[in-house]
């Protein structure tokens, strides 16, 4: 195939992600709202049922005349059974598996993603990172696939939607308004330093971005549990409590600091070779910087200061932040180096 028809079949396979990603996040949705109740609400509703008997039992003691006793524990019986068939029926009831619709799809539309990278560096016979349009393609790839290992390893399915509304909002960004024909990029990325610091970059990025779906669920999670409900209602019901929530969102951020940190460095080196000097108070590098300190006085805060929670949640937020940041405001707002906008 020629560079056109790699860049054509490119392009035909962003449309086919961007179609599965939005699928899949309306499945994951879905299995979030409507989909099998889980064992915690399971165990609660059967609580409640034998509970009721209980009382009801303790009524019927209370009642003058065998007789009576008798026809209030019938009736009560009767009621038991009618609510365990109608538990049954239900169960029984053909249901859509929206878990496994959302992640087959979510599968499928990762590998056209992959497709779309590959072709296009194909076809521009380089590395698909060098200007901001494949840049935000290879983070939402980035993203999706942490969230697919996230998944797999902690059973965090609950992150499908977020993630999958943040990989179809930033493929729509890049497509609308990011869009650039593949041709050959700045003499200052022609080389093999793109390989490795950029794709460091690209996936501590992915991976941030999971760590604040993670911690935007736990505020939403942890705001429902102060208000003392013992059952939640809606798609929080299937989120686990906000603990576990908060410890998720620190596992990522552990794993993709020690990257992000390494970016920082082969950036520095790669800097050196191309202009002279490992660090210039680029804007680029200023914020890259700034976003290194605050993911670090995250984790330094709890780890030795004992933060976690709330304090933590909003932390790591405001980290995330300079890093959406450094990737947008930098690009747009300041003239540098690093400027490929």
């Amino acid at each position: 195939m020629s560079s056109a028809d790699l860049a054509n079949l490119s392009d035909k396979l962003m449309l086919t992600t961007v179609v599965m990603y939005i699928v899949a996040l309306v499945a994951y949705a879905a299995d979030m709202g409507f989909g099998r109740r889980g064992v915690a609400t399971a165990a609660v509703a059967k609580a409640s049922v034998e509970e009721k008997a209980v009382l009801e039992k303790a009524e019927a003691k209370v009642l003058v005349g065998a007789g009576g006793a008798a026809d209030v524990d019938a009736a009560s019986t009767a009621e038991a059974s009618e609510a365990d068939a109608g538990e049954e029926a239900d169960e029984e009831r053909p249901q859509v598996d929206w878990a496994r619709l959302a992640v087959f799809l979510n599968v499928l539309g990762l590998g056209a993603h992959l497709g779309v990278l590959v072709t296009r560096g194909l076809s521009a016979d380089r590395w698909p990172w060098g200007n901001m349009y494949e840049f935000l393609t290879a983070i939402s790839f980035a993203a999706v696939a942490a969230f697919m290992v996230v998944m797999i390893r902690y059973k965090a399915r609950f992150l499908g939607a977020p993630v999958m509304f943040a990989a179809v909002i930033a493929l729509g960004v890049a497509n609308i308004w990011l869009y650039d024909s593949v041709g050959p990029v700045s003499p200052a990325l022609n080389s093999y330093w793109i390989a490795i610091h950029v794709t460091a970059a690209i996936t501590a990025t992915g991976s941030f971005t999971v760590a604040g779906a993670a911690t935007i669920l736990y505020l939403l999670k942890a705001r429902e549990e102060s208000k003392g409900a013992v059952r939640f209602s809606g798609m929080l019901e299937r989120v686990p409590s906000a603990e576990n929530l908060d410890r998720l969102a620190m596992r990522v951020t552990m794993f993709a600091f020690p990257i992000w940190t390494a970016a920082i460095i082969m950036g520095a080196i790669w800097a050196d070779q191309a202009w002279g000097r490992y660090w210039g108070w680029d804007p680029k590098e200023v914020w890259s910087f700034v976003t290194w300190i605050i993911y670090a006085a995250y984790l330094h805060a709890r780890a030795t200061a004992g933060w976690k929670g709330r304090k933590a949640a909003i932390l790591s937020l405001v980290a995330f932040a300079a890093l959406m940041f450094n990737f947008f405001g930098v690009n747009y707002m300041f003239s540098g180096l690093h400027s490929y906008a």
